[in-house]
């Protein structure tokens, strides 16, 4: 039976520490593995991400540009004419999703007026383009808002 003390870990899982600077022989003498000169050959050798040795840094010198608005809403834009191609009277979010019309994540739908609709819809969804609304409506359909 096996004790404790005979167990020993599995061959070639535990690989012995790395002695750097213990004579020309090991191959890692004089300098260690770390070149010549330098400020990398020196301890304490943590250079942060972006630093050009004092120069001002590309991502302060670039300009910036742009603003990101904390609370902005990303829709999945469906055009009208990707309704019609469905062949669907009644079109929901959840009918758009198993289809493959919009992704999985859980975002709000708008739906967009490009293309032409002949058929009487029924679209739910987050949110209308006037057009869209229009085309939807002008065949006779309804195009209702979900909340949320």
């Amino acid at each position: 039976m096996t004790e404790l003390h005979d167990l020993t870990p599995a061959k070639g899982s535990r690989r012995r520490r790395k002695r750097v600077a213990r004579g020309p022989g090991s191959g890692k003498g004089k300098t260690a593995g770390r070149g010549q000169d330098g400020q990398k050959s020196r301890s304490g050798d943590n250079i942060p991400a972006g630093f050009e040795g004092g120069q001002m840094p590309l991502q302060r010198r670039i300009p910036k540009r742009g603003f990101t608005p904390p609370n902005r809403v990303e829709y999945y834009a469906v055009n009208v004419k990707q309704l019609v191609e469905l062949d669907v009277t009644e079109i929901t979010p959840d009918v758009l999703r198993s289809r493959g019309v919009i992704g999985k994540r859980k975002r709000p739908v708008k739906i967009l007026g490009t293309g032409d609709v002949e058929d009487a819809l029924q679209v739910r969804a987050h949110a209308f383009s006037r057009s869209a609304r229009e085309k939807i409506e002008g065949a006779g359909g309804s195009a209702e808002l979900i909340e949320g």
